[in-house]
């Protein structure tokens, strides 16, 4: 019977055997839910970048205008960078372009992710998509869902995100065994609601201190994307 796991901070990769697993990273607030979006609304890929000087390389081998930087560290928006949110890169003009993205977890965690079978990016706005591509795709495979977390710390948002998908998986009907902390993290989802878990978390409480409340609503939306951005040769393209 294949597996689900759920670790619970991006660190907790390195102890993994990963060439033989599907892996799914989530950064609910924000990394992998700007991802979804970008693609979502006709970005070409996204490029996951450790830093603000790796992000900067990137870009210099690219023509001006076919790109946009965006990215932050430590919550503060790079000097020059687009502010990394769903909402505020929906302000850019993003269609046909690539987004150079840095993070301080998100992107971090899709790089330590390189060496899987398949690589994917999660959040809540396009759970079910990702779900449904693994069911038809992989159904006998071991499935890791990647929590960001933050600096080596756990975060809610990211572990009730990864019980929404264990929830999906459980509604496909196909047995899959699951972790002790896949079970808790379907528990705590099936329990509570999104936007309330989201800004009760430490990271939701932090953005709605900003005034960023409607970032944190969008990112409680449900399965309303059909893209699943899948790591290739270093870019979140959408799955084909």
């Amino acid at each position: 019977m294949s597996k689900i796991h759920v670790l619970l901070k991006k660190e907790e990769l390195d102890a993994q055997r990963l060439p033989d697993k599907v892996v799914v990273v989530l950064d609910v607030l924000f990394a992998t839910t700007s991802i979804v979006t970008a693609l979502a609304h006709g970005a070409v890929e996204v490029v996951p970048t450790l830093d603000r000087d790796a992000a900067l390389r990137d870009a210099a081998h690219r023509p001006a205008g076919s790109y946009v930087l965006a990215g932050e560290l430590n919550a503060v928006t790079l000097t020059g960078f687009a502010h990394p949110t769903p909402l505020a890169l929906l302000e850019q003009d993003l269609a046909g372009k690539t987004v150079i993205y840095s993070t301080t977890n998100g992107t971090v965690a899709l790089s330590k992710s390189r060496d899987a079978v398949h690589a994917f990016a999660a959040s809540l706005l396009n759970a079910e998509a990702v779900v449904d591509r693994i069911e038809r795709t992989f159904p006998n495979e071991t499935v890791l869902l990647v929590c960001s977390g933050s600096a080596d710390n756990f975060n809610l948002e990211d572990f009730y995100g990864a019980g929404y998908l264990v929830s999906l998986f459980a509604r496909h009907g196909v047995p899959r065994e699951l972790s002790d902390a896949a079970m808790a993290a379907q528990m705590l989802h099936d329990g509570a609601d999104a936007f309330e878990c989201l800004a009760s978390s430490r990271v939701g409480r932090m953005m709605l201190s900003r005034g960023l409340e409607r970032e944190v609503r969008f990112a409680a939306r449900k399965s309303c994307f059909e893209v699943v951005p899948e790591l290739r040769e270093g870019c979140m393209r959408r799955a084909t």
